[in-house]
């Protein structure tokens, strides 16, 4: 079994932030992939599932950002599950918008919500981190981050969410590197 979690802060005001790309990544996830209802569970919301051959369970803790990782660890504690068994998704600044890339362990890059995960499991975790550049001053870093997506920008992030549903059998599989490719030539197309 494997627990996909992505980070956002819970309620419909955040819905459209730059910072809860992860839980609008599980919730086209379940969609795409038929995955059962969701359930409260593990200081957050939970859907079972399937993806290719793997068991997939899709985690969004309701905990807000800066404590995801008891939710988390929650979660990992009760299924006996290591962090090689975890794949957080989540918004990078440092990345330009709508790029996705993948790598385990690394930095927190200043992110709350990788910050409690590391505090509650240590950094080694694989991470899918979804591009939304950095609006050039760190003054103007948590308005952007906190802020909606543009109308200007919708296309592009429908057509990136789809591409990583669709290649979510990929990552499943342990494919990084074939789901970074295919999720980039989905984008040029």
């Amino acid at each position: 079994m494997q627990i996909w979690t992505g980070l956002g802060n819970p309620g419909p005001q955040y819905a459209m932030h730059r910072h809860n790309i992860g839980f609008m990544v599980c919730d086209v996830i379940a969609e795409m992939h038929a995955f059962g209802p969701a359930q409260k569970k593990f200081s957050g919301w939970v859907q079972e599932g399937r993806i290719g051959t793997e068991k997939v369970l899709l985690l969004k803790p309701a905990t807000f950002m800066n404590e995801s990782g008891r939710a988390v660890g929650e979660a990992l504690r009760f299924y006996k599950l290591g962090t090689e068994a975890l794949t957080v998704f989540h918004d990078e600044l440092d990345l330009a918008p709508f790029k996705v890339k993948v790598r385990t362990g690394g930095g927190l890059a200043g992110h709350n919500g990788l910050r409690s995960i590391d505090k509650h499991l240590g950094p080694d975790f694989r991470r899918v981190r979804i591009g939304i550049g950095h609006p050039g001053h760190k003054d103007r870093v948590t308005g952007h981050v906190l802020g909606n997506y543009a109308k200007a920008e919708q296309d592009d992030l429908v057509q990136m969410l789809a591409a990583i549903g669709c290649e979510a059998d990929r990552l499943a599989a342990g494919d990084d590197v074939r789901f970074m490719s295919d999720v980039a030539m989905r984008m040029q197309g």
